[in-house]
């Protein structure tokens, strides 16, 4: 790749619109919720199926359950999308008010 076209892809890159965001996984068979906070609400799906694939999840009751019951238990949810916000420490606390509200919401654990 030439200079010029990663230059280009560089910025390309920095101009996607990242969303922040609340996310809640659902294990269906036994009713419980844990609740998330993530800078690209996006992307963190597939980080979360593949830390429980692979037994690394930090949340050791959702760890837990995903060995106990089938992957085909549990669902993925967006709670809600941040406003694009220019400060990293505004959207930081943005995020960890917003889990904390849906945890008592959801009566969920958090992640």
């Amino acid at each position: 790749m030439r200079a010029a076209d990663k230059k280009a892809a560089k910025a390309a890159y920095k101009e996607l619109d990242v969303a922040a965001g609340i996310y809640a996984v659902r294990c269906t068979a036994s009713g419980k919720v844990w609740v998330g906070h993530a800078p690209n609400i996006d992307k963190i799906q597939n980080r979360v199926w593949f830390t429980l694939n692979h037994g690394s999840h930090r949340s050791r009751s959702l760890q837990a359950a995903w060995q106990t019951h089938a992957s085909e238990t549990f669902a993925f949810e967006v709670l809600e999308r941040l406003e694009d916000e220019e400060l990293d420490y505004v959207r930081a606390t943005q995020l960890k008010e917003r889990a904390a509200h849906w945890c008592a919401q959801l009566k969920a654990e958090p992640i």
